[in-house]
């Protein structure tokens, strides 16, 4: 009994100081109030907010993460987590920026569904949507194809230059299965129809939480593990350019400077699936934002990276 008692005297002690704006002083309190009530959301929440104010962010990392284990729907938390990372234009119309500045001829998108981002391919675009179950609830432009397969059967089983007038991939969305391992294999598959100069953007790849960011989905709102994806890229091929624009909801990777002839991936699959499926989660409880090489969202910055040139050998 003392000890909840105790506790609730530091969280309320830690509130007054945070909305003096004594953030650092705060964050001691409070941190005090959830080290003795360690299985309340509450006290972490506000832990989480003095050491955000305080700037330590993986500190306040920490502490959302818990309190969203406690009670998964705590709104505050997960407020804090997307404000603390995410910003400006969700990656919808970040896309239909990217597709307007720069007019892909070809566009290949794994992962329709509904239609919605398949319709902002350009008038003239020659464009392929692959999803096993679509649902298309939108006008698609001329010259858009949907393929009712998986994108493993769409590759093992189609010539996609010759799908695209024998042209490369100029653009490309990676959005299907959420699992870091088809990710892998679609990253893989397009690439090699890509030229040098292509872009593939990927999307889910920055998790709001450990159990959205799960193999199995447990949440309505879930991304994933497909951020595996950005961290294995960077390790094992440094060559490519890769950013992840910081949009709601769960980030949208871009990945340029590619090499279509490379064989690494092909060569090293099982490996590298069984390197990166063991990587736990807590791998970004420190330094998220360096470990996924987010970049602010910010369009000026963006349109940077695409008009960035690639030097062809």
């Amino acid at each position: 009994m003392l000890r909840k008692v105790l506790a609730e005297a530091m969280f309320y002690q830690g509130v007054a100081l945070l909305k003096e704006d004594r953030a650092r002083r705060a964050a001691l309190y409070l941190a005090l109030a959830r080290r003795l009530e360690p299985q309340n959301a509450d006290f972490l929440f506000a832990a989480a907010r003095a050491a955000d104010r305080a700037k330590r962010g993986d500190k306040a990392v920490q502490y959302c993460e818990r309190a969203l284990e406690l009670r998964p729907d705590h709104p505050g938390a997960h407020e804090l987590l997307t404000r603390m990372f995410l910003h400006g234009e969700d990656y919808f119309h970040v896309l239909a920026r990217i597709h307007g500045h720069l007019r892909p001829m070809t566009y290949v998108e794994i992962g329709v569904e509904t239609g919605a981002s398949l319709a902002l391919a350009a008038p003239g675009t020659v464009a392929l949507g692959i999803d096993p179950a679509p649902a298309i609830q939108f006008e698609l432009p001329d010259g858009a194809r949907i393929f009712a397969e998986t994108s493993d059967d769409f590759f093992a089983k189609r010539d996609v230059r010759a799908e695209l007038g024998g042209l490369p991939v100029g653009l490309a969305l990676i959005d299907g299965m959420h699992h870091f391992d088809f990710a892998l294999r679609d990253f893989m598959n397009l690439e090699r129809v890509c030229a040098p100069g292509s872009t593939i953007l990927i999307h889910d790849c920055f998790p709001h939480d450990r159990r959205t960011a799960s193999r199995e989905r447990q949440t309505a709102f879930w991304s994933g593990d497909v951020w595996r994806l950005v961290v294995l890229l960077k390790k094992y091929r440094p060559e490519l350019w890769i950013s992840t624009i910081a949009a709601p909801p769960t980030g949208l990777a871009v990945v340029r400077n590619l090499n279509p002839s490379s064989r690494f991936i092909a060569d090293n699959f099982e490996r590298l699936c069984r390197e990166f499926l063991a990587l736990d989660y807590g791998y970004l409880d420190k330094g998220r934002k360096v470990k996924l090489n987010l970049i602010p969202n910010d369009w000026n910055k963006i349109r940077e990276l695409l008009d960035r040139p690639i030097a062809v050998p």
